[in-house]
């Protein structure tokens, strides 16, 4: 008897709980409403200006360039203090390094066969000597998540439905983010993926590390 009763309060308790596990997977899940427009606009106004007083920066990790016809891919680190920049390009495949330096007055690209060259900016310069097209002045914005001097043409910006940066266009590119790092500044976040993209040229940028000053988000 006692065996019997038993079994009944098992099979009861176990039919409890499937009907308490139907109950929970038939309640939709709660979506929140996408962030309003503005508010992300003026999210991301506070992110650019609390970034723009940090003019010393670097980040260390890995770049995939494209023209439509070649590509390539190696790591990179980069250095930025002001208008001044240092990114050093290497290929483990192909053992090859390149080194750019260069600020407003012009650029300088060490590592070539048949020696240094210069040119009056790294774009340029770059395009002439490889055939890569980057543009080195807007991407030192672009890569930190912020528009590019005015110089560089209007830009607009689009946001995902949490509020965050997805995407800037301006001076033909089209940058693509799509994904975000904490940094040590309380609220900011850097971008960590981001695909840049004019016509066949292409870069592809994934940041390992970044530091901002002195100090590593």
């Amino acid at each position: 008897m006692n065996s019997m009763r038993g079994d009944l309060i098992r099979r009861w308790m176990i039919a409890a709980s499937l009907a308490m596990l139907a109950a929970c997977a038939a309640q939709p899940t709660r979506q929140l409403p996408p962030m309003d427009a503005a508010v992300a606009a003026a999210r991301q106004e506070q992110r650019e200006a609390e970034l723009a007083p940090l003019g010393a920066w670097s980040l260390q990790g890995r770049v995939a360039l494209s023209n439509g016809r070649d590509g390539g891919s190696g790591r990179i680190d980069w250095r930025q203090e002001g208008a001044h920049y240092e990114v050093a390009l290497s290929a483990p495949v192909t053992r090859q390094s390149w080194r750019l330096s260069g600020d407003a007055t012009g650029a300088q690209l060490e590592g070539l066969e048949g020696g240094t060259r210069t040119g009056p900016d790294a774009t340029s310069l770059l395009l002439e000597a490889t055939r890569w097209e980057i543009p080195v002045a807007a991407l030192a914005s672009w890569a930190r998540g912020v528009r590019a001097e005015s110089s560089h043409g209007a830009a607009t910006i689009r946001y995902t439905a949490e509020g965050r940066l997805a995407r800037i266009e301006q001076g033909g590119w089209v940058i693509d983010y799509s994904d975000w790092r904490a940094s040590d500044l309380p609220g900011i976040e850097l971008p960590t993926r981001l695909n840049a993209v004019r016509g066949d040229a292409r870069v592809r940028l994934i940041v390992d590390r970044w530091g901002e000053g002195a100090a590593t988000p």
